[in-house]
């Protein structure tokens, strides 16, 4: 008996043991791409004219954002910033990141939950280790319809929570159907 609850206890420890492997590489492969991006935001841009392609379809320019989303809370007192803007956002991003280690059994919210997580921690430590201030450089759209200026984490924060919705909205009408 105490064979199988090891054999048991093993094969949990190796799921959880891949589990956590995929959470933290796909994490850092987002956080490693936003800090990149960032640096050569900062060597390539900083001073210099917007880059534009594909007729102002994508334009790199570079900016410094003190405040959260489009600059919201860029003038907040400097204790509500770190409060909203950096310790809530922290703990949340570490429970979240805990959670998917640990608990997450479907792999498309380990995936997609990594990807948000990594992209919010490259603005956090952006905001932790430079005064609030986030390098953002990346504006697309078309004609006056544009985004505000972002970056990749942005871009991983966006996508990945978008693509959660659609994915819920998507199994939930399976779900359904199967009923």
């Amino acid at each position: 008996m105490n064979r199988i609850k090891l054999l048991y206890y093993m094969k949990i420890l190796t799921n959880r043991k891949n589990q956590i492997i995929i959470v933290l590489g796909i994490f850092f492969v987002n956080y490693i791409l936003d800090r990149v991006t960032k640096y050569m935001a900062v060597a390539f841009l900083k001073g210099n004219d917007a880059i534009r392609y594909f007729n102002n379809l994508f334009v790199l320019t570079y900016a410094e954002n003190t405040g959260a989303f489009l600059s919201l809370g860029k003038n907040w007192n400097i204790y509500i910033k770190y409060g909203v803007l950096l310790i809530i956002p922290i703990i949340i991003c570490i429970m979240v990141l805990l959670y998917l280690m640990i608990k997450e059994k479907r792999i498309y919210r380990i995936i997609i939950g990594s990807c948000i997580i990594g992209g919010g921690i490259g603005n956090l430590v952006d905001r932790l280790f430079n005064n609030f201030t986030v390098i953002d450089f990346i504006n697309f759209g078309i004609g006056n319809i544009r985004t505000g200026i972002l970056n990749v984490a942005d871009l991983s924060v966006t996508f990945g929570v978008i693509i959660l919705i659609l994915f819920g909205i998507i199994l939930e009408k399976k779900n359904k159907q199967m009923k």
